[in-house]
């Protein structure tokens, strides 16, 4: 049967670099790809094309240096066209792992959700070719890759065949961090779609079923259940056995993790979905809130001085994914940063100072050297709304 899932422009023009985020390349008609040499060539239809070539960070940051490169040339109609050595009926979509992977939230960010954004609409009919291969990402998460394709993955850098499709796609759409917008997607899927994507991969309970909160109230010694995330060397809980009892005094049963890059996301996955809200400080832990179901709640506690990024790190996100967002700035009292710099130090003083002055800077002050003594009373309305929330 011929291919119908997208027809050959009318010129050769296959690359859009006009993106700020991302830059792709989709090649309708004769693509055949060339891992070894990390090139994707498309032979036009018609007899007057201009040979074009052009270079592509094949992941959905284009602005990060080491994403590694695939190169895409339109042949001119006199350059041959290297011989196919195996075809195939479906499409296949090329992408780079590496750059900012191996943070679970850049994980989901730079890739997940990307790929979902541009492979989904296949409905597993498709290949995917990676380069610059990372076999623990694979690993992690092929429950969710094997959602997306029904295929061997190929390592694209060590595949030493010329393969023939009807439609290769170069690179990973994006809309924003951690972010899809349905007005940019010609499917108009939403986060929603992503975490219930997520979910029905992992085998958690179907979209109405409710928080377990609420879907056993026959039990009456029932207790809402919070998982928290306790961070192993950045923005720590420095109080977190005093944290634990004031979330047990508000009637919460706690789960206390410290999720590792080699935690098995299959088993990680359940243990979220067993838990109406997930607390942690600002930083990767929190993107496990694609496992929560529908009404679960994210408890996000800021670090001082990052404020003004909380939101569209995890606050968006999780509103779009249909969850609660709760927030809690800390007070410089709650921080570290005020024992090791006192109360007259532009750090305390005037954080905006020390964000005008770059991103590296914020990182490696409030990001990197900053713990966290939680001081439950001042905390105490916010998880209040977090109960609300649950209630």
């Amino acid at each position: 049967a011929p291919y119908t899932k997208c027809t050959p422009p009318p010129n050769s023009t296959v690359c859009d670099l006009s993106n700020s985020r991302f830059d792709i390349c989709e090649l309708c008609g004769d693509a055949r790809t060339i891992g070894q040499s990390s090139t994707v060539m498309y032979v036009p239809h018609t007899e007057t094309s201009d040979g074009e070539e052009w270079s592509i960070r094949a992941q959905s940051r284009k602005n990060i240096p080491w994403v590694k490169k695939v190169t895409v040339k339109s042949l001119n109609t006199s350059q041959p066209a290297p011989k196919c050595t195996s075809k195939h009926a479906m499409p296949a979509i090329v992408f780079a792992l590496g750059g900012l992977t191996a943070n679970v939230w850049h994980d989901f960010s730079d890739v997940l959700v990307p790929l979902f954004l541009t492979a989904r609409q296949f409905d597993r009919d498709v290949q995917l070719l990676i380069t610059n291969n990372q076999p623990w990402f694979s690993k992690k998460y092929m429950t969710i890759l094997s959602k997306l394709t029904r295929y061997d993955i190929i390592d694209f850098d060590s595949d030493d065949q010329v393969r023939c499709y009807p439609h290769v796609i170069v690179g990973l759409r994006s809309h924003g961090d951690l972010g899809i917008y349905p007005n940019l997607s010609p499917q108009n899927y939403t986060m929603m779609d992503f975490r219930l994507f997520v979910r029905e991969a992992y085998g958690l309970p179907a979209a109405k079923v409710a928080i377990p909160y609420k879907a056993d109230r026959d039990d009456p010694d029932k207790k809402p259940r919070i998982m928290l995330i306790d961070r192993g060397k950045t923005r720590r809980f420095i109080n977190a056995p005093y944290i634990v009892q004031g979330l047990e005094w508000f009637g919460f049963e706690v789960v206390k993790v410290d999720p590792k890059m080699d935690t098995s996301l299959d088993e990680f996955a359940r243990l979220v979905d067993s838990c109406d809200a997930i607390m942690g400080a600002h930083g990767a832990g929190l993107t496990n809130m694609v496992f929560l179901r529908s009404g679960g709640v994210v408890v996000h506690i800021v670090p001082y001085g990052i404020e003004f990024m909380a939101d569209g790190f995890y606050g968006k996100p999780a509103r779009d994914m249909g969850l609660g967002h709760v927030k809690y700035g800390i007070s410089p009292e709650e921080s570290t940063l005020l024992e090791k710099y006192g109360w007259n130090h532009t750090v305390i003083k005037d954080p905006e100072t020390i964000r005008s002055s770059g991103w590296d800077k914020v990182g490696e002050v409030y990001m990197t050297k900053q713990d966290i003594v939680l001081n439950m009373t001042r905390f105490g309305p916010v998880l209040l709304k977090a109960i609300d929330f649950i209630m």
